[in-house]
C-alpha cells in the first residue's frame, strides 16, 4: 500500500494578476519566520516556465527525454518533472510533494479557484470592483487598501506585520 503523506496547511493567497500577491508574500515569508513559522510556497504561472538553462549539462539531459531530473548541490535541489500529458495541475498532490517534516504552512500564490483556505486581495485601483470578489466558504479574510463590507475580516494590505499575525494566529487553530 502506497504511503499517505500528511502536507501542512495550505493557504492561498489570491487575487487578479498584478495586485501585489508575490510582493505581499516578499513581505509576509520573512515575518513568519520570525514567529517560528516554516513556510513553503506553491506558485502558480500562466507563462512556460523553466527553472534550467539551455546549455547546461542537466538541461541537455532533460531535453533528451528524461520524465524527472534532479538537479542537486550543497546548497539546494530542484525537481523537474515533465507533465505533458496532464490535464490540469493538482494543487494537493505538488503540497504532498514538499518536505511536510521541514514545514508548518505551505503558502500558495495563485490557484484561486482551488478548493482552498484563502486570503484575497483587494486593491481598488486594479479596476476591479468589491463586488467581483469571490467569497465562499474557503476565503477567511480579505487584505485590502481600501474599507469592504464583506463577511470575513478585511486586513489592512499596508500592514504585513498585521497579516502575519493573523496567519499565525490562524494556523494555531488548525
Amino acid at each position: 500500500m502506497a504511503e499517505k503523506r500528511i502536507t501542512p496547511p495550505l493557504l492561498a493567497i489570491a487575487a487578479w494578476s498584478g495586485t501585489g500577491k508575490t510582493t505581499l508574500l516578499k513581505q509576509l515569508i520573512p515575518l513568519l519566520l520570525e514567529k517560528g513559522v516554516r513556510p513553503g510556497l506553491i506558485k502558480h504561472t500562466h507563462h512556460d516556465m523553466d527553472v534550467d538553462k539551455p546549455g547546461k549539462d542537466s538541461y541537455e539531459l532533460r531535453k533528451a527525454g528524461a520524465a524527472q531530473t534532479i538537479v542537486a548541490s550543497q546548497k539546494r535541489w530542484a525537481l523537474m518533472t515533465e507533465t505533458p500529458e496532464e490535464p490540469g495541475l493538482d494543487l494537493h498532490y505538488l503540497a504532498s510533494r514538499m518536505d511536510s517534516t521541514s514545514l508548518d504552512l505551505i503558502l500558495v500564490e495563485g490557484f484561486k479557484h482551488e478548493a482552498v483556505t484563502k486570503i484575497l486581495i483587494f486593491r481598488q485601483e486594479t479596476g476591479h470592483k468589491a463586488e467581483e470578489l469571490e467569497i465562499d466558504r474557503h476565503v477567511i479574510a480579505i487584505a485590502s487598501n481600501m474599507p469592504l463590507a464583506v463577511s470575513v475580516p478585511v486586513l489592512d494590505i499596508s500592514n504585513a506585520e498585521g497579516i502575519a499575525c493573523f496567519i499565525h494566529e490562524w494556523l494555531k487553530q488548525q
